[in-house]
């Protein structure tokens, strides 16, 4: 908005997403309103989960979903018309960005599209804005809970909010120096990466023990079959979806299952007594407080960057773009190629450190 108003553009703003922008609804947006945004956490816009393309998922074929979302996005495109606007900033993560791409590739739309969603998985851009917030306030949550853990001897599973990718899980936890990480990239066994290492740190006399777990991180299929009492693989194939499809993981709490079948287990809780430590397991749903608060100081220049180079495209008449963070610099990619999904690497350096901090912090007690 200040690149816009130094340049006399006017701007309006579009309610609820994609939602007001199929029913038309808007707000005139003045500088004078607006000119500290950055320093807010959420939306003053609103947000929802409409997804414009959901008549796609009764397609019976492939041609048929191709030709029915050219349909919808050349419908879609049409609206610039009926709310009054020359051009378009999407900002969203996949699903926002997808629908936004299939406006530009089939309907020729003036859309420009600006990477924001907590959970950090758009392949165009190294971070979104949001995500380091998001990650500092999990990791004060772990980084608190563990005077409880530490003064009660308990297991504290810490569910942290990614569907299916676990950067925030995985940063937050490393950040925290949390005794377990579990992300949705490496399905986990629950007998040789929970508990077989909980027995490992007990022996070496740790008392508390932190597992920071994404929503949907998911145990190997011969895990499931072996080593769960409680669920099976139709509890997680049985899940219901939401309007794009995907499964409602935060459905399945799979930090309370974590949490039950660790309390279950006798045979933990007959090595936890016999390193003379307690034997209790709590879980912790973090869900929609990780949205919480004013963003950092990170998140708010990162925010301003991407709005400025929004802009700047707008003003150039050059669309079909994603404005992206690459290294230090701001960068402009295809719509196309930034709107899709990233996830961890396992070759990564994070998930090495990962795994050194779980094998070292209990062999360091050994020495």
């Amino acid at each position: 908005m200040l690149k816009a108003f130094d340049s006399n553009v006017e701007c309006v703003g579009i309610l609820k997403g994609w939602k007001g922008f199929m029913e038309n609804i808007t707000i005139p947006l003045k500088i004078q309103d607006h000119d500290d945004l950055h320093t807010l956490g959420g939306t003053f816009l609103y947000t929802s989960r409409t997804n414009p393309f959901k008549k796609l998922q009764k397609a019976k074929s492939e041609e048929e979903k191709e030709k029915l979302k050219e349909e919808i996005a050349k419908d879609m495109a049409k609206k610039f018309e009926k709310l009054d606007i020359d051009a378009l900033i999407a900002i969203g993560g996949d699903d926002t960005l997808g629908v936004a791409n299939s406006m530009y590739k089939y309907g020729n739309a003036n859309v420009i599209g600006c990477p924001k969603t907590i959970d950090n998985d758009l392949a165009g851009t190294d971070f979104t804005f949001g995500f380091w917030s998001a990650v500092q306030l999990a990791s004060n949550t772990m980084d608190n809970l563990t005077t409880t853990a530490r003064s009660h001897q308990r297991i504290f599973i810490v569910e942290i909010m990614g569907r299916d990718a676990g950067f925030l899980t995985m940063y937050s936890g490393i950040s925290s120096g949390a005794d377990i990480i579990l992300v949705p990239e490496t399905p986990f066994s629950f007998q040789n990466h929970v508990i077989d290492v909980l027995k490992r740190r007990v022996k070496a006399g740790h008392k508390y023990h932190i597992i920071a777990c994404s929503e949907g991180a998911y145990p190997s299929d011969k895990s499931l079959e072996n080593d769960f009492k409680t669920i099976s693989k139709e509890t997680i194939q049985q899940l219901p979806k939401d309007s794009f499809g995907n499964p409602l993981l935060n459905r399945l709490n799979i930090s309370q299952i974590l949490s039950k079948e660790i309390n279950l287990r006798e045979d933990l809780k007959e090595e936890f007594e016999n390193n003379n430590a307690n034997f209790e397991c709590r879980d912790v749903v973090l869900g929609h407080t990780m949205r919480a608060g004013t963003p950092n100081s990170f998140d708010r220049i990162l925010g301003l960057r991407l709005g400025l180079a929004a802009m700047k495209l707008v003003l150039n008449n050059d669309f079909g773009k994603m404005v992206a963070l690459k290294g230090t610099k701001i960068k402009n990619v295809p719509l196309s190629e930034g709107s899709k999904k990233k996830y961890i690497d396992p070759k990564e350096d994070e998930v090495e450190l990962r795994n050194l901090l779980i094998k070292i912090r209990y062999k360091s007690r050994e020495i």
